[in-house]
């Protein structure tokens, strides 16, 4: 065990940090006391820009237990893309290195509210456009009561929980599911970053009992050196996954290495939650996201946009959330009025709902492909290539074309030789004339965020794809 505030009641193993419910909370006492000697007040916000560690966490709780808003940045920007939304956010404190975050618990305690007061504020990935920073105001005692309810009805978390933190707590999901297990009174496994090698060792000798994580991470796992054929995450008993688009294909190989019951996905946003779905729903109907989670429900807002090719009934996605749910968008109130229809709320995605109320993504209304007056929704063409051998990743995007107005492109991370007739002549018997790419790009490496989301727009910009020199038009 290292000595020193930025190690205090931790027991690093190899790289990851073990932090006990009993250590953190008085660690959050002292991250409060200092936030509130130094002048902030309930409502102020704190820049906290780092990777994973106990200290964060702490630091990032003990705020929000007395009200102090936490604004979560990935230490990963440049210093420009910082510099504007740290000018965005208005903070009274600047946390951006471990010095900063160890001064923090060289201090006096205080007294921290049972549960937290606030949410964190974090930007919108800015996949589409502008990031956007989502907030929700100070909670009073009902509200916050109802919030952690909620937390709890997803996370599920135990007191005897030893959850497995390798997703980058810069992100709403991940830094959600550590704060309901500490709260639940559970012990932390935290990593700095994602690290496949890592996360195999932690699985084999800690043996946590939940994780999360992105679809990317399940596919470095599940291809990281020295994995058994066999080899079984036993221990875990939830395992969630959000953040994007899970290929049908991975989320079978990752379900092998599982029992029933433990593989959890869940599709939500920055601003909200929608649906959450047990591995035997997806079985059942694979390609779903799930049902409404409770006090919320989904309709289909399909008069803005039209239906696809075969007149499915896609449109916008609306979801009725409960009063405790209620977001809005920092300094923009004219896109927070646009988010909002009463108390529904929409982020622009695009999809439909089976009889039974099971929601499917066909992707965000700015990815719609419009090829001579027909809708291409890319995740449909997206899930169809994935399903073809050697296929480890894909993207399609629309570009330009002078005669259908746009045309269908797809980018391929291939994990060995693809034969693109091969691929051509099996999309052929699965997907109609104008939803079959007419271009392919094989890439090494595909534009995501750090939580995983596609930045689709990326691709479609000219000059793009850039990662690998074969490209096969047609």
């Amino acid at each position: 065990m290292r000595e020193g505030p930025e190690a205090h009641g931790t027991a690093e193993l190899g790289g990851i940090e073990l932090l006990e419910a009993v250590t953190a909370e008085g660690r959050q006492r002292l991250a409060a006391g200092a936030l509130l000697g130094r002048g902030c007040r309930p409502g102020d916000r704190v820049l906290v820009s780092l990777h994973s560690s106990a200290s964060m966490i702490c630091a990032v709780l003990g705020a929000l237990r007395v009200g102090v808003v936490p604004v979560l940045l990935s230490p990963d920007l440049t210093p420009t893309e910082r510099a504007v939304l740290a000018h965005d956010a208005e903070p009274s404190l600047d946390i951006g290195d471990e010095a900063a975050l160890g001064e923090l618990f060289a201090g006096a305690e205080t007294d921290i509210a049972p549960l937290p007061l606030t949410r964190p504020m974090l930007y919108t990935s800015g996949t589409t456009g502008r990031p956007k920073g989502v907030t929700v105001g100070l909670f009073g005692e009902q509200r916050a009561r109802a919030w952690y309810d909620d937390e709890v009805d997803l996370w599920a978390p135990r007191p005897g929980d030893v959850h497995l933190v390798c997703a980058p707590t810069s992100h709403s999901a991940p830094m959600r599911a550590a704060i309901a297990t500490l709260l639940a009174g559970g012990t932390l496994a935290v990593m700095a970053r994602f690290d496949a090698a890592l996360v195999l060792a932690a699985l084999r000798e800690l043996r946590p009992t939940t994780t999360f994580m992105v679809p990317t991470h399940m596919e470095r796992l599940l291809t990281a050196p020295g994995l058994g054929t066999d080899e079984r995450f036993d221990s875990l008993r939830l395992l969630f996954h959000a953040g994007s688009a899970c290929p049908a294909p991975l989320k079978r190989a990752m379900l092998a290495r599982l029992a029933p019951g433990v593989l959890t996905e869940f599709y939500g946003s920055t601003e909200g939650q929608f649906t959450a779905c047990s591995d035997a729903e997806w079985l059942a109907r694979p390609g779903t996201v799930g049902r409404a989670r409770p006090g919320r429900t989904l309709h289909i807002e399909t008069g803005a946009a039209p239906p696809g090719a075969e007149g499915e009934a896609i449109g916008v996605i609306w979801c009725r959330a409960p009063a405790f749910a209620r977001f809005s968008y920092w300094h923009q109130p004219d896109a927070t009025a646009a988010a909002w229809d009463g108390d529904a709320f929409t982020v622009g995605d695009l999809g439909w709902l089976d009889d039974e109320g099971y929601l499917y993504i066909a992707g965000r209304r700015e990815d719609l492909i419009i090829t001579g007056g027909v809708n291409v929704y890319p995740a449909e063409v997206e899930t169809a290539i994935a399903a073809f051998p050697g296929v480890g990743d894909v993207a399609v995007y629309g570009t330009p074309d002078e005669h259908w107005g746009e045309r269908v492109c797809a980018a391929i991370v291939a994990e060995r030789p693809i034969d693109v007739d091969a691929l051509r002549a099996d999309l052929a018997g699965r997907l109609a004339p104008a939803k079959r790419p007419k271009e392919y790009t094989l890439v090494g490496s595909l534009p995501r965020t750090p939580s995983g989301k596609l930045v689709r727009r990326a691709l479609s910009t000219p000059g793009a794809p850039a990662g690998g020199p074969e490209a096969e038009k047609g």
